[in-house]
């Protein structure tokens, strides 16, 4: 796969299947587009490219800062090759770039990417004023040789359609489970593990202590059993994010115990996912009663993953 930084930076030959989003995330709405832009793209004999946008025009409209996104560009491209994606083009949005006309980007678009069927959500648009209605795109389509495709909105359980939006309501609110079930896959954090205090060694517990994209959403602070990938190997964990107020501590820490397993982690990049949170961040009296804490909430870990003891 071919990850770029602008439309500029790419010039393609070869036909192509294309679609344009921020696809934060990545959730299953997403990947019912992508996978319908794939199939029909290989019973064409095209390519696929996925045009995304960084920073979130949410957060240059909208003036948004700290954490939001639910996937970092890189980590939004590995998810679209997963799908089968060739390309995917990351176009910083900035005030500049917002108050670009919609005919004017669908006539750049075309000169760097010759494009046949361009793919898009119900009611998506796109450009200065959102004036590139899928109505107005079919017109210019007629002009520049290519079809438009829209897409009904895929729903969850309860028929409301699936949203970047709602998996950050989700996670806010600690529902990392129905998170999931909207993302197709449990959310998860990525990082380098990194020295922290040690702490968790010297009471038997010992903790990977990730260094995370500090602009990446975060569920609330408590205790979650997941799963930590590292070196193409997966192991159940029990994750930890918070401030660790037992040690009177100040700085977001996202530190994993990784179940039943031994061996040096530091310098290697984790992958943490949260599939069920155990419970809320608390201060404890002693050492011996967080011990005792931690103890129960690796128990209840196995649990939840249905692991033996």
């Amino acid at each position: 796969m071919t990850h770029v930084d602008s439309l500029q930076a790419i010039r393609l030959s070869q036909p192509a299947q294309v679609t344009i989003g921020v696809f934060d995330g990545v959730h299953a709405g997403h990947q019912h587009l992508i996978r319908e832009l794939v199939a029909r793209a290989r019973a064409s004999g095209h390519i696929t490219v996925v045009l995304t946008f960084f920073p979130h025009p949410a957060a240059i409209l909208r003036g948004i800062t700290g954490r939001y996104y639910l996937t970092s560009p890189d980590v939004r491209a590995e998810e679209l090759k997963k799908l089968g994606v060739d390309v995917v083009i990351t176009q910083r949005f900035d005030d500049e770039f917002r108050h670009i006309r919609a005919a004017d980007y669908i006539d750049l678009l075309c000169r760097q990417i010759p494009m046949r069927e361009l793919w898009v959500g119900k009611h998506f648009t796109l450009g200065y004023q959102r004036e590139g209605t899928v109505a107005f795109l079919r017109e210019l389509g007629a002009r520049y040789g290519y079809s438009v495709h829209e897409l009904e909105l895929v729903t969850g359980d309860d028929q409301e359609a699936i949203s970047s939006t709602r998996i950050r309501s989700l996670l806010e609110a600690g529902d990392v489970k129905a998170a999931a079930g909207l993302l197709g896959r449990p959310y998860s954090v990525r990082g380098e593990v990194v020295m922290g205090d040690q702490r968790g060694r010297t009471i038997g517990f010992p903790t990977a202590n990730l260094a995370i994209w500090d602009e990446q959403l975060l569920p609330p602070f408590g205790v979650y059993a997941g799963y930590a990938s590292f070196d193409d190997s997966t192991h159940p964990c029990v994750t930890n994010l918070g401030v660790r107020p037992t040690f009177d501590g100040q700085q977001l820490r996202v530190e994993s115990h990784l179940i039943d397993y031994s061996g040096d982690l530091y310098g290697k990049t984790l992958t943490v996912s949260f599939v069920e949170r155990l419970r809320g961040e608390i201060k404890f009296p002693s050492i011996d009663a967080l011990v005792a804490q931690i103890t129960a909430d690796v128990a209840t870990g196995r649990s939840v993953l249905k692991l033996s003891s």
